[in-house]
């Protein structure tokens, strides 16, 4: 593990001291690619990055990782910890602007790594944000229109639940059944049909 480099370590300082935060632990690993990628642990006091070749791109996920540092903790929510909604985004664009990334980049950055970005830009009113989300959507529809319409591969049927070692499976189909679906099926039973493309 290389120690960070002297920007990180200043960028780190300056975000906290505005945040009135403690500075995290910033562990540093460099990495021949050209996408960096980072890790926040609060438990631990934390940040872990693993930096690509792209001087942007490292700064821009340093940023974000910092953004989760300063923003209050995520609350569960229907089962689910929500990382990355439109308060985590609205701290994460304004980390972005005062430290001189682009709009442009922080959507392209954000959006190529987390899909949902573009729609919380959109309700923040970062500019950009509304023609591509826009176009992504439209980029989905072409995508969805130019598959092969599904094939049935097994016809509709009640799903009788097997043990498969710690796993539960449907023993008509064999398809393997989990999370809410499986508890759901559990309490009231349930039907399926299996597609194929």
């Amino acid at each position: 593990m290389a120690e960070a480099p002297a920007w990180a370590r200043g960028l780190v300082a300056a975000v906290c001291a505005d945040a009135s935060a403690p500075p995290p632990r910033l562990a540093w690993r460099q990495r021949k690619r050209p996408t960096s990628s980072g890790v926040t642990r609060r438990r631990d006091g934390s940040i872990s990055m693993v930096a690509g070749s792209d001087p942007l791109d490292q700064r821009l996920t340093l940023l974000h990782e910092l953004a989760h540092w300063i923003t209050p903790a995520p609350r569960r929510r229907r089962r689910r910890i929500a990382h990355h909604d439109v308060a985590f985004y609205a701290a994460a664009f304004g980390l972005y602007r005062h430290h001189g990334i682009p709009d442009a980049a922080a959507l392209a950055g954000e959006s190529a790594r987390y899909p949902s970005a573009l729609s919380h830009a959109r309700a923040l009113g970062i500019p950009g944000a509304a023609a591509a989300w826009a176009e992504r959507r439209a980029e989905l529809r072409r995508r969805r229109r130019s598959l092969p319409p599904p094939r049935v591969l097994v016809v509709e049927h009640r799903v009788r639940l097997v043990r498969d070692g710690r796993w539960s499976r449907c023993g008509v189909c064999g398809v393997r059944i989990v999370g809410p679906v499986l508890a759901r099926i559990r309490r009231r039973g349930g039907r399926h049909v299996v597609f194929s493309r």
